[in-house]
C-alpha cells in the first residue's frame, strides 16, 4: 500500500477509522482462502484510493451548486471513494460519481410520494431523534428527491440531506434501504459512517 496523504488540521479522524476497518473486511471476505487472504492483506489492507484536492472539491461543488458538508469533504481528501468491491459497508462513490438522487435514480427519488396523495410531514418531535431512540419510519419523504447520493450498501443507498444542516455546516446523513421502514438517519456523514462501520466491525 502506498503512503496515504492526509492534509493537516483535519477535524475528523477518518484515517484511523478506515485503517481499522480494512484488515477486518479483508479477513472476513477472504478468510476461507489463506493464500488469497495473504495476498490481499499484503496488497491492500487499505480499501480506499488517493484523496482529492481542495480545488477538485470546489469544482464539484460548483457542478452541484452547493457547499459540501465538512466531514464529507475531509473524507474525500483522505480517500476519493471507498470499498470499491463492497466487501465492508458498501461502496462510497468517488467524487465525480456523486449526484442528486432525482437525477441518478428518479424512480427511487419518487417512490415514497404520489401525485394523488398529499404527503404528511413528520413532526419535529418525532423527526429530530437520533441514535437508539430513533424510529426509522419517521422519514420526511419530501426531502428524498433533493438528497445527494454518495454510495450504496447491500440493496440500500447512502444519502446526504441538504434540508437539515447543523450550525457548523454538516448535513443530515441517511442510509435508506428497502428492508428498513424508512431510513437510518444521523446528524452528519461522520456519525453515520461511525455507526455503520462500528456495527460492521463488532458483528460476530
Amino acid at each position: 500500500m502506498s503512503a496515504i496523504h492526509v492534509p493537516g488540521n483535519m477535524r475528523y479522524s477518518w484515517l484511523g477509522l478506515l485503517r481499522h476497518v480494512g484488515p477486518v473486511a479483508i479477513e472476513r471476505a477472504y478468510g476461507d482462502d489463506p493464500e488469497h487472504l495473504a495476498a490481499e492483506a499484503r496488497s491492500r489492507n487499505w480499501l480506499g484510493s488517493p484523496g482529492v484536492t481542495e480545488p477538485e472539491i470546489v469544482q464539484h461543488e460548483q457542478r452541484l451548486g452547493v457547499r459540501l458538508p465538512p466531514s464529507y469533504k475531509e473524507f474525500l481528501q483522505v480517500t476519493n471513494g471507498w470499498d470499491e468491491d463492497g466487501i465492508a459497508c458498501g461502496r462510497l462513490l468517488p467524487l465525480a460519481e456523486i449526484g442528486w438522487l432525482r437525477d441518478l435514480d428518479p424512480h427511487l427519488a419518487g417512490m415514497w410520494s404520489s401525485p394523488d396523495e398529499e404527503l404528511l410531514s413528520v413532526p419535529d418531535e418525532d423527526y429530530f431523534v437520533y441514535g437508539e431512540g430513533q424510529d426509522t419510519v419517521h422519514l420526511r419523504a419530501e426531502y428524498l428527491p433533493d438528497t445527494l447520493q454518495i454510495g450504496e450498501y447491500d440493496d440500500g443507498t447512502y444519502l446526504l440531506n441538504p434540508h437539515i444542516k447543523t450550525p457548523d455546516g454538516e448535513w443530515e446523513a441517511w442510509y435508506l434501504a428497502p428492508w428498513l421502514p424508512g431510513a437510518e438517519r444521523c446528524r452528519s456523514f461522520w456519525d453515520l459512517m461511525n455507526s455503520q462501520l462500528r456495527e460492521y466491525t463488532e458483528a460476530p
